[in-house]
C-alpha cells in the first residue's frame, strides 16, 4: 500500500465494489423444506425417569392441542400437567408436564413443545407415534434442531461446534472449553477481528474510488495499515498455541514403557480403573500396545500400555517390542534422551515413574541414578502408594500440552477454524507486501471472507452437512 502507486491504483480499480455495499455476512438461509415441523425423542434412549420429547416447526402448536386436547394450550414457558391422549383414538398415553415455546423466543427460533413424560419404552413410543400422525409432523435427522437454531441465527456456527463438543465432553477439562465456545467466546473474538479488517477494507476502497477527489481525511491508508499490522500480530500470536485446544477436544496420548515385569500393566490399570491388560509374574505378558481412553485429573488422555522392551522369544512379541521401542538399554536410549529435550521446542514430555516402592523397607532410598535422568516418582501398583503424587504430576504435564480452558482466550478447538484464522493471516500478509492498492484490496477481501466462516457464515452446505451430523437425532 505504497502512496507512489494512488493515482495509478485509483484509475485501474474504478468500479469496485465496496464492501460496505455488500450485506453483512450473517447465518444463512434456512435449507429447502425448513418449514416442516420435526419430532424427536431429545434424551437419552433406555428406561428412565423422565424422557424428554420435542416439537419445531409452524405446526407444534397444534400437535401440542392434539395430544392434550380439549386443554387449550399452556403459558408460554411455563411446565403445565396434561393428559396425553392419541389424537385418533382418544386413547390415554401419559400424564406428563408439557412447555410451550412460541417462536423466535425458542431454542430453535420456530415454534417448539415440549412433552416431559414417563420414561418407559411403551409411553415414549405411545407418544412418538402419536405425534407422527399429526398432519405437517415428520421425524427429526440428527443435528436438525440444531440446525434450524443456526439457520434463524440463535446459534452461530462456532456456538453450534461449541455445544457438540459439550454433548461428548467426558472430562472436566472438555466441558469447561465447550461452555466456553457455547458462550460465543471465540465467535465474538472473530467477530471483533472481523469489524476491525472491515474498517481497514472499507478505508482502502474508498480511497480508490475517491482519493483523486481530495474528499478524504489524510491517513487514510496509514491508518488502514496499522489496523491491518495490528490484526496480523494478533492473529499470528492466536495461532501459536501449539494446538492445545484442538488437544484438549481430541485427547493427549500417555505412552507407558518399560522393561519387562516393571508392572505397566499394572499402572495402567490403576490409572483406567478397569481391567485393561492381563497381569502375570510371566514377562511378555503384554505383547502388542494396548489403548484405553481415560480421564486423568480431568483431562482426556489416551493411555497406551506397551511390550516389555525386551527381545522378544517370538514374532508377535517381536512386533510388540519394536512398537514399543527400536533400543535395548532402557534408561540410557530411551529416558535420559527424552528428559533431556526441551518440551517447549516440541521434544517429548516425560515422567520416570518407580514402581514396586513396596519392596523398599522403610525409609530406605531408592539406589541412586544418573544425574542425566528426570527425578522419579516412587509408586506401588499393589498399595497405591504415591499414586496421588503420580496423578498430580499427570495433571500438570497435561494442562500444559492441553492448556487451562477456563483463563486466556479463547482456544481453536477444530482443524478448520486453524485453516481460517492462518489462510486470513496469510492473506493479510499479501495486502501488506503489495505495491498495487487493487490487489490489496482483494487479498483483504480475501481475508474477510475466510474470517466470515468464523464469525459469521457458514459456508459451503456440504461443511455444514459434516459438522452437524455428529449431533445425535433430537438434538
Amino acid at each position: 500500500m505504497r502512496s507512489g502507486l494512488r493515482t495509478l491504483a485509483a484509475r485501474a480499480a474504478r468500479g469496485l465494489r465496496r464492501l460496505c455495499a455488500r450485506p453483512a455476512s450473517g447465518a444463512p438461509a434456512a435449507r429447502a423444506g425448513s418449514g416442516a415441523t420435526v419430532f424427536a425423542l431429545s434424551s437419552g434412549q433406555g428406561r428412565c425417569g423422565v424422557a424428554v420429547i420435542r416439537t419445531s416447526g409452524p405446526a407444534s402448536g397444534a400437535a401440542l392441542r392434539s395430544l392434550t386436547a380439549p386443554r387449550a394450550l399452556p403459558p408460554a414457558r411455563r411446565a403445565s400437567l396434561r393428559l396425553l391422549s392419541d389424537p385418533r383414538s382418544g386413547e390415554p398415553l401419559d400424564r406428563a408436564l408439557v412447555l410451550w415455546f412460541p417462536g423466535p423466543q425458542s431454542f430453535t427460533g420456530e415454534d417448539c413443545a415440549e412433552f416431559h413424560v414417563h420414561g418407559g419404552t411403551a409411553v415414549v413410543s405411545g407418544v412418538l407415534e402419536a405425534l407422527g400422525r399429526v398432519p405437517g409432523l415428520r421425524p427429526a435427522e440428527a443435528g436438525e434442531f440444531t440446525r434450524q437454531a443456526f439457520a434463524h441465527g440463535k446459534l452461530s456456527l462456532t456456538e453450534v461446534e461449541g455445544l457438540a463438543d459439550l454433548i461428548h465432553a467426558e472430562t472436566e477439562a472438555q466441558r469447561r472449553q465447550a461452555l466456553r465456545q457455547l458462550d460465543g467466546e471465540l465467535g465474538h473474538l472473530c467477530h471483533g477481528w472481523a469489524e476491525t479488517l472491515t474498517q481497514a477494507l472499507a478505508h482502502v476502497e474508498a480511497y480508490i474510488d475517491f482519493g483523486e477527489d481530495d474528499n478524504l481525511e489524510e491517513g487514510v491508508l496509514e491508518r488502514a495499515d496499522s489496523q491491518v499490522q495490528r490484526l496480523q500480530a494478533a492473529l499470528s500470536a492466536h495461532l501459536q498455541d501449539a494446538r492445545r485446544g484442538q488437544r484438549l477436544r481430541s485427547g493427549a496420548h500417555v505412552v507407558v514403557a518399560g522393561p519387562p515385569n516393571a508392572g505397566k500393566s499394572s499402572l495402567v490399570n490403576l490409572l483406567s480403573r478397569k481391567p485393561v491388560s492381563i497381569v502375570s509374574p510371566e514377562p511378555g505378558t503384554t505383547r502388542d500396545v494396548l489403548e484405553t481412553p481415560v480421564d486423568l485429573g480431568g483431562f482426556p488422555a489416551l493411555l497406551s500400555d506397551t511390550a516389555g522392551l525386551r527381545e522378544g522369544v517370538g514374532p508377535v512379541e517381536q512386533e510388540g517390542v519394536r512398537r514399543a521401542r527400536d533400543s535395548r538399554d532402557f534408561l540410557d536410549t530411551v529416558v535420559a534422551p527424552l528428559g533431556a529435550r526441551d518440551p517447549r521446542e516440541g521434544g517429548q514430555r516425560l515422567l520416570l515413574v518407580l514402581n514396586k516402592r513396596d519392596l523398599l523397607a522403610p525409609g530406605t532410598p531408592p539406589a541412586a541414578l544418573p544425574a542425566a535422568l528426570p527425578a522419579p516418582l516412587l509408586l506401588s501398583c499393589l498399595t497405591g502408594q504415591g499414586l496421588d503424587t503420580l496423578l498430580a504430576a499427570l495433571r500438570t504435564e497435561l494442562a500444559a500440552l492441553c492448556g487451562d480452558p477456563g483463563a486466556g482466550p479463547p482456544l481453536l478447538t477444530r482443524a478448520r477454524h486453524r485453516h481460517h484464522l492462518q489462510a486470513c493471516l496469510d492473506a493479510l500478509r499479501r495486502a501488506r507486501g503489495s505495491s498495487d492498492l487493487a490487489l490489496a484490496a482483494e487479498a483483504l477481501r480475501a481475508a474477510r471472507a475466510h474470517l466470515g466462516h468464523l464469525a459469521g457464515g457458514g459456508g459451503p452446505e456440504e461443511l455444514l452437512d459434516v459438522i452437524f451430523r455428529d449431533f445425535c437425532i433430537g438434538k
